[in-house]
Parts: structure tokens; C-alpha cells; sequence
């Protein structure tokens, strides 16, 4: 599932995440919040339900199980199935983590399999120069052919250890909101250190990753076997793992080859993964078939008060929805400007992500308009406050702080336009690589003036120096963009806009900054620095300057509360796991978790979606839109795939769904029969699942699959990719069959 990475701190490295917050002192924690935030505040508007008829269901907060406590008695009780430790040992072995996304090994001989669209920027990357590897598809014929990936790192989850009593006693006693947060993060980036050297350290190829689950009921140190040495194996063309585009994304019935396959590597060889691979199942599933999804779920809000849902509908989800939209119609102009430059920049699949983001946001507000959702919610809190005020303890504890949740998200509307208005300033495909310099130059100008330290100075510096090219063209539309999101969040009468305006059109202020800022060239820039020669006075310095007024206040008081808000669920987290324990899953993390689930049909648009689809039904969506006459667009096929040889079989299940609970992060996980068998790659959800986000629903909730079948059908028939079928069916040593 391609969720736009609201909690996108999913899979930075620590070392990256430091440096910048170092870098931004004046901006990143408001940066943070509105970009990982979800929001938060119950309003005086909030609607009211009848809690005696809706009730709150036993797994609305899901069913992503961790590792440290597996569900065997949740298992036996609800399937008849008892998997052992070394069950979930081979389970967790076998599954990798990577950049965004989630994979598995499936040979012994390093192969690594996960889903088209988590590759997509890596085929870009690895393409030559005259090749079109994204609308052609790759295919490594022998083992030398296999392209290295560059800033690929697979994570496989190798030890867990619980810290929770260590991490809980150095914030006891602790007072100031402040103080606790700074206490707590000092121990945990000492329990870090400490844990990787005892593993030899990263120069070993070990990472540590400390999780916080249920919102600090308890603490684990993840160890991870890092690998850096991954190639690009095999991967279809966009058409074929993105089929149907934008308008089936999120949908099913579904008929999209959503695969790829990389390979990790050893001291130059293919790695020995011994027995902890999956094996490819040829014989697949069936509905009604028990299958398993081990993979790392991005980020849910299942435990968020009702109050804090609230406020995100109303006021921080609906800013994002905006934001997405504006910068849509940009990039989209843009490519339609200038295609070759477009594609220079990678834009394509800068405009997938975002309009999946758009669909994503868009069924998750609609969600928080249903007032059963809404209902269960405020079930699931009314259960939750009355266990804090059955218990003494508890109550003197606890108590009260989900109403103080809710003054804060009052508080909150009190600055809700910063949210539409501020949004993802440091990022140049939200607001353009000039006004990204401009904020790293007002950074660097004003911290030279005041005699800030040397090294601190540097980082500003180097953070201006490192943004990245952009066509003119394409920055004054962003630049728009940036000025209709102020516009829509202060009005065009405002103090704010008037002053950044000028009397132009948004249009017209744009291209006045961009023709007239040395910051909106690299090469100026750079020149500008290095003499001495860049002032307050840029046109681009300028225009963030106007934007403090509005600014400045606002990631302060944003910065107060956010802080108060993160202490309290904290506090909230622990009474949680006091009262429910592991029996309920905490929420995702973007760590590796196991979820249940059945193959299963539901009912929509009146009718009945199957269990899964076929080859038949691609290719009935590719005729009934008239593609092969050149109308096809979302449905069209390569040319290999319009007259497919007599030996593919169309009967081959192509998609499948089951009632698996998965968000954004699960994207190319393994799906796995009781034996371990890939059955499947998890790559989407329909519609109906993106309110899990913050509630678990399985009456029309699905997971959607890519078959193991159809995977092998197309490498086999299609793609003549002999080599590779032989590995996944057999097993067999990569290198002979690559003449090695």
C-alpha cells in the first residue's frame, strides 16, 4: 500500500535524523510535527452518538502482532493452529526490512522479493543512459547482470531486547514535560550505543533501532543484520506493476503484477541465507485459506483520543489533502511543459506517490465522517476511561488526561492555518529549491552574524549548498503552489499574503522571485556563499522572512503543545499496557510484525469482489477500454503482453484479497501459508480499508495480493526468465545457471 509517508521518520538513519535536526534548531521541531503528526483536538462542534448501539469491536485496534510476544494462544483459539518458537524464528528470519518498504528472502541464495512500486525509484536509478528501464522492465539473464543498487540497505531483524523497565526508571521523578522527553531520549540513545557495540558496531554490519510500542508502555532495542550490497534482479514495466493507475489504485477486483526481485550479496557472492528463506508455493491458496503477512506496517493511530481524530479530519489531514492537490496540478503541468526534463527529475513517480497520498487522505477523512467509525472510537475511550477509574491507583495516575488531550486539540484550532500554510517547507517538491535555500540561508546568515559555533554554522552551509536542482519553470509553479496554500489558510486579504503578494498574482510573485534570486541556481548560490556577496536582501530571503510573522509564532506554540500532547500519550501508553497487556497489538511502527488473516470475498457495488482474479480479467480491462486502439491509457499493455504465446495460461490467478490487517510500510511483504510458503506480495488495500489508519474493520476491509502463481506464470511465459523460475521453484545454485 502506498500511503503518502506522514510518519515518513519510517526508515531514516539515526545518523541522518541527528544531522538534521542539528541542522534546522529554528525549524525542525515544527517541521516534525506537521510533517509526521497526525493531529489531534475534540472541538465543541464534535458530534455526539448513541454509545448503547454502536459498539467497539475486540480488534478495532488490529491485529499487526509483534514478535516479542507472538499470538500462539490467540492462534490455537481462533484457527486450531499452534505454531512453535522456531515457527516464528523462520518467520522473522525471513523477512527483510527496506528503504519505505518490506521484503523477504525466497532462495537460499540471497533473492530477495517485494513489490514493483518499492523498486521504482532504484530502476530509475540503475538505468543507463538510451535505456527506459521503468517502461521496459529489467531482467538480469545471468548473475553478472544483476545491477548494484546504490543506499539500498535490507534490514533482517536478527534480536530483540526489552528495555522497558530501564528506559521507565530514568524518567521517574521527572516533572517538566521537557526534562522527562530529554531524560528519556538520552537513555534510549545511550541503550542504542551500547547494544550496537556489544555487537561489533556498524562496521560489522549491525544497526540497532530502539521502538517505542504502545506510546511507551514499553520499549525495545531492535538489532539489525544491515546488508548494503543489493542488486537489481528482475522487475516488470510500470504498466504491468501499476496497472490500471491511479484509478484502480486502492481498489479490487485488481490485475496488477506488483513484483520485483533483488538479490543480496556477501564478500562479491550471492548470500547463503541457509534454511531462513520462504519457499515460492506453486500451489497457492484458496478462499477460506488460513495466510500470514510478516512485514512493517509505516504508522497507525489506533489508540489516538476521539478528540485527536477529530482534529486531524477538521484541521491537519484536511490541510495535507490540500497541500497533496496543489502540488499535483504543479508536477502534472510541469511534465506536461517539459517531459524530458520531467523525467530527468524523476517526476513520474513523484506524481504516483502523491496521487496515491491524495486517495489515501481522501478515504481516511471520509472515514472520520462516518459516525460508526466515530461511534466505536468513543466505545473503545468510554471502556478505557472507566478501567483508569475503576482502579485507585490508575485514577491517581492517570486520570483525567484524556479530557487534557482534548484542551490541547482546542488549542490547536486556535493556529490552524500554519498547518495548511507550513507544510513540508524544507522539502523542494513542496515549495520549490529556492525558498528550500531560502531557508537554510536566512539559517546560515543570521547564525554567521551572531557568532553561532563554527561547526553549527557549517551544517546550515552545507544543508544550502546540498539542495537540489530544479528547473526554473518548475519552481516558479511551486512557488504558486506555496503562495495558494497561504492563500487558502490566512485568505488573499491577509496581512501575510498581501505582503508576500505585492500587489502580483500568485503566478506573477513566483516568477519575479525565481528570475530574480541568486538562490534559485545552484551554481549562483554556491558563487553567492563563497564570496561573501549573499544578504537578507535575495528576493527568495526576502520572501521567507515575510513568511515569520505568521511563522515564527506559529512553531512555537505548535512546539508547546506538541510537546505537552507527546508526554501525555506517553503517560497514556503505559496506563494502556497496564490495564490490556500484549492481548491487543500496539500500533505500527514501521517494525516487523506478524498479522492473521483469511482469503476472502466481500460484498460491493452491489455485488460480490472474489476471493481472486485472473489473467482473463486483465485483459478484459485492457479490451473493454479499447486499449489496443491507442485509448487505453491506465489499461494499455507493453507490446510483449498483447499477444501473449499459446503456452501462458489465462486461468492463472493474477490478484487475491484477504481480511489481513496491513497500512503503508506492509508493501512487498510476504504473504505465507501455515508452512511458509509465498503465496503471495502484499501490495495495496481497497477503499474500504483506508480508514486502518486509525480503526481495524474486516467486513469489506481487504488486503490485496499479488499471487505467487501469476508471479511465475509471467516470468516463465512472458519474460522467458528461466534462470529465475528455476531459483524460486527449486531452489537451484544462481551460478551455474548463470554460467559462473
Amino acid at each position: 500500500m502506498r500511503i503518502l509517508q506522514r510518519k515518513n521518520g519510517w526508515h531514516s538513519s539515526s545518523d541522518g535524523a541527528k544531522r538534521k535536526a542539528a541542522a534546522g534548531r529554528v525549524l525542525a521541531g515544527c517541521l516534525a510535527s506537521l510533517a509526521l503528526a497526525g493531529g489531534s483536538a475534540l472541538g465543541q462542534d464534535t458530534p455526539r452518538f448513541d454509545v448503547d448501539t454502536v459498539r467497539a469491536g475486540r480488534y478495532d485496534n488490529g491485529r499487526m502482532w509483534t514478535f516479542e510476544v507472538p499470538p500462539i494462544d490467540y492462534l490455537t483459539e481462533t484457527y486450531g493452529f499452534s505454531p512453535d518458537s522456531a515457527w516464528f524464528r523462520h518467520a522473522r528470519l525471513g523477512a527483510l526490512r527496506i528503504p519505505s518498504c518490506s521484503a523477504s528472502f525466497v532462495s537460499p541464495n540471497g533473492l530477495v522479493a517485494t513489490n514493483h512500486h518499492c523498486a521504482r525509484e532504484h530502476v530509475s536509478a540503475v538505468t543507463r543512459e538510451g535505456e527506459t528501464l521503468l517502461d521496459d522492465g529489467f531482467y538480469a539473464e545471468r548473475l553478472e547482470d544483476e545491477r548494484p543498487v546504490e543506499g539500498f540497505e535490507a534490514d533482517q531483524l536478527i534480536a530483540i531486547v526489552d528495555v522497558t523497565e530501564e528506559v521507565h526508571s530514568a524518567q521517574e521523578g521527572i516533572e517538566a514535560d521537557e526534562e522527562r522527553a530529554s531524560a528519556r531520549e538520552a537513555k534510549l540513545e545511550e541503550i542504542e550505543g551500547r547494544i550496537l557495540e556489544e555487537w561489533g558496531g556498524e562496521d560489522a554490519g549491525y544497526a540497532v533501532e530502539m521502538i517505542t510500542l504502545y506510546n511507551g508502555g514499553r520499549y525495545s532495542a531492535y538489532v539489525f543484520r544491515r546488508y548494503e550490497d543489493v542488486r537489481l534482479v528482475a522487475v516488470p514495466e510500470l504498466q504491468m506493476g501499476f496497472f490500471g493507475g491511479d484509478p484502480d489504485n486502492f481498489t479490487y477486483p485488481r490485475y496488477a503484477l506488483d513484483f520485483s526481485f533483488f538479490r543480496v550479496y556477501e564478500d562479491g557472492q550471492p548470500l547463503d541465507t541457509g534454511e531462513y528463506y520462504f519457499p515460492w508455493s506453486q500451489d497457492g491458496i484458496e478462499e477460506g485459506d488460513l495466510i500470514f503477512v510478516v512485514g512493517n506496517p509505516g504508522s497507525t493511530s489506533r489508540i489516538q483520543t476521539v478528540a485527536e481524530l477529530v482534529f486531524r479530519r477538521d484541521v491537519s489531514d484536511k490541510a495535507i489533502l490540500g497541500l497533496i492537490g496543489r502540488r499535483i496540478e504543479a508536477l502534472e503541468e510541469f511534465h506536461e511543459l517539459d517531459p524530458a526534463a520531467a523525467e530527468a527529475l524523476d517526476l513520474r513517480n513523484e506524481i504516483f506517490s502523491l496521487l496515491n497520498s491524495q486517495k489515501a487522505y481522501t478515504g481516511m477523512i471520509a472515514g472520520l465522517h462516518d459516525p460508526v467509525i466515530l461511534a466505536k472510537r468513543q466505545d473503545a475511550e468510554r471502556q478505557f476511561r472507566e478501567a483508569i477509574e475503576a482502579d485507585p491507583a490508575l485514577a491517581d495516575e492517570y486520570g483525567g488526561l484524556i479530557d487534557l488531550i482534548g484542551v490541547l486539540q482546542g488549542e490547536k484550532r486556535s493556529i490552524a492555518g500554519g498547518f495548511g500554510a507550513f507544510l513540508g517547507l524544507d522539502l523542494p517538491l513542496y515549495g520549490s529549491s529556492a525558498l528550500v535555500r531560502a531557508l537554510w540561508a536566512f539559517q546560515y546568515l543570521v547564525s554567521s552574524q551572531r557568532g553561532a559555533p563554527a561547526d553549527q554554522v557549517e551544517e546550515f552551509r552545507s544543508e544550502l549548498l546540498s539542495v537540489p536542482y530544479q528547473p526554473p519553470a518548475l519552481q516558479e509553479m511551486l512557488i504558486e503552489a506555496r503562495l495558494n496554500d497561504l492563500i487558502s489558510s490566512y485568505g488573499d486579504s491577509s496581512a501575510i499574503v498581501q505582503g508576500l503578494l505585492g500587489g502580483r498574482t500568485p503566478e506573477g510573485a513566483a516568477a519575479v522571485l525565481v528570475n530574480s534570486s541568486v538562490l534559485a541556481d545552484s551554481a549562483r548560490t554556491a558563487e553567492a556563499v563563497e564570496a561573501g556577496t549573499l544578504s537578507m536582501g535575495d528576493p527568495a530571503i526576502a520572501f521567507f522572512s515575510g513568511m515569520l510573522g505568521e511563522f515564527a509564532p506559529f512553531q512555537q506554540r505548535l512546539s508547546e503543545l506538541s510537546t505537552e500532547a507527546e508526554e501525555i500519550a506517553i503517560k497514556l501508553g503505559r496506563a494502556r499496557y497496564e490495564i490490556y497487556g500484549s492481548a491487543v497489538p500496539p500500533d505500527a511502527t514501521f517494525s516487523l510484525r506478524i498479522a492473521d488473516g483469511v482469503v476472502a470475498s466481500y460484498e460491493y457495488n452491489g455485488t460480490i469482489a472474489p476471493a481472486k482474479t485472473t489473467f482473463f480479467g486483465l485483459y478484459d480491462r485492457y479490451h473493454s477500454f479499447d486499449a489496443g486502439n491507442g485509448m487505453g491509457g491506465e489499461w494499455d499493455l507493453p507490446e510483449r503482453w498483447v499477444h501473449p504465446p499459446t503456452s501462458f495460461d489465462l486461468a492463472t490467478p493474477l490478484n487475491f484479497v484477504s481480511t489481513a490487517d496491513i497500512v503503508g510500510g506492509n508493501s512487498g511483504s510476504p504473504i505465507l501459508n501455515r508452512d511458509l510458503q509465498v503465496v503471495g506480495l502484499a501490495f495495496d488495500g481497497n477503499i474500504e480499508s483506508l480508514p486502518g489508519e486509525y480503526i481495524f474493520l474486516t467486513e469489506r476491509a481487504r488486503t490485496v495480493a499479488v499471487d505467487s502463481r501469476g508471479i511465475l506464470e509471467a516470468l516463465r511465459d512472458i519474460y522467458g526468465a528461466e534462470r529465475l523460475v528455476e531459483e524460486l521453484v527449486v531452489g537451484a545454485a544462481v551460478g551455474a545457471a548463470s554460467g559462473n
